[in-house]
């Protein structure tokens, strides 16, 4: 059932709307688990559009084994989607730095103060969201460490490769999860892909592991996957890895895959004189989650990031 959220006029007889669709199971128990999965607070991520339709599709499917409710909500900032831009048209604001809003402040705070509302009393709030153009990131759960001993188990069961922890002075106060968090909705933050682009296969993973999740959650008693455990950030060490001229990128090394010390990891070029500028090797041994997707780079710019310290899988 497809649930209007938000609705307000905007100038020009136009209006923000943002919707849910609440899906139950035909059994409803009172005590019946409720997920809410979020994404497109930034216009230009859509990887977890696919994840949307791909789960409400499952659930449709299977409605006979579901026992709660699962609200999607698609596009928590529908006009950035609709201008392809990650911030909102409304005063290029990020739809992600207004949270938990105010129901006295601006439009944009307005919004965020339903949407807060409206996820409260959630079991469980998952936001995802994908990387930029620039860079492509390997599925993964972020999480701050004020809240990831009660969000790890959650996050081990949902299919990805890496559960990322930042420290608590790292983290943006004003964002979605961490206001479900201080409100006792146990949120997690998804990440994968790349911007302006949709990956299925990634998407398809994170919808198997939504359903593990919701076997946990006692609200699925369908078909679920078996999923190997994440790499977590906290058993090594994230190194980032950066251009120090500028050029165009080229990747010696596969994304999502374990690079050992000395090993290339790509060459920045000189396209005009077709001289190498930088050569770029691993100092240490780790998985690479994070590579360079946009070529041409700037100095400092992000190459890759590497969670040293772990074991390679075999």
């Amino acid at each position: 059932m497809i649930e209007r959220i938000v609705e307000m006029e905007l100038p020009a007889g136009e209006k923000l709307i943002i919707e849910k669709n609440r899906i139950q199971g035909e059994r409803l128990r009172p005590d019946a688990a409720r997920l809410a999965i979020v994404t497109g607070s930034h216009g230009d991520e859509l990887e977890g559009q696919y994840i949307c339709y791909e789960t409400a599709r499952r659930l449709k499917e299977g409605l006979q084994f579901l026992s709660g409710t699962v609200d999607i909500y698609p596009a928590l900032n529908p006009l950035g989607i609709d201008v392809v831009q990650r911030t909102s048209p409304l005063g290029n604001v990020d739809m992600n730095r207004v949270f938990p809003g105010s129901p006295d402040g601006t439009l944009l705070e307005q919004a965020a103060a339903r949407i807060v509302e409206d996820l409260e009393g959630a079991d469980l709030c998952l936001d995802i969201h994908a990387s930029d153009v620039f860079v492509r990131e390997i599925p993964q759960v972020r999480l701050s460490e004020d809240f990831a001993e009660k969000l790890l188990p959650y996050a081990r069961l949902m299919n990805v490769d890496m559960v990322w922890t930042n420290a608590t002075a790292t983290v943006h106060e004003s964002t979605l999860a961490h206001a479900m968090n201080s409100r006792g909705v146990p949120a997690l933050v998804v990440e994968l892909g790349v911007g302006n682009r949709i990956s299925p296969e990634y998407g398809s993973r994170i919808v198997d592991g939504i359903f593990n999740v919701m076997n946990l959650l006692g609200m699925w008693k369908g078909k679920h996957s078996m999923v190997g455990m994440p790499a977590v950030s906290t058993d090594g060490e994230v190194e980032f890895i950066r251009a120090s001229v500028n050029g165009m990128f080229l990747p010696s090394a596969a994304h999502n895959h374990y690079i050992r010390q000395g090993e290339k990891i790509g060459e920045i070029v000189d396209v005009i004189n077709g001289t190498i500028k930088q050569e770029i090797f691993a100092h240490k041994s780790g998985l690479i989650f994070t590579l360079r997707e946009y070529p041409l780079v700037y100095e400092g710019a992000l190459l890759a990031r590497i969670l040293t310290g772990i074991e390679e899988k075999k």
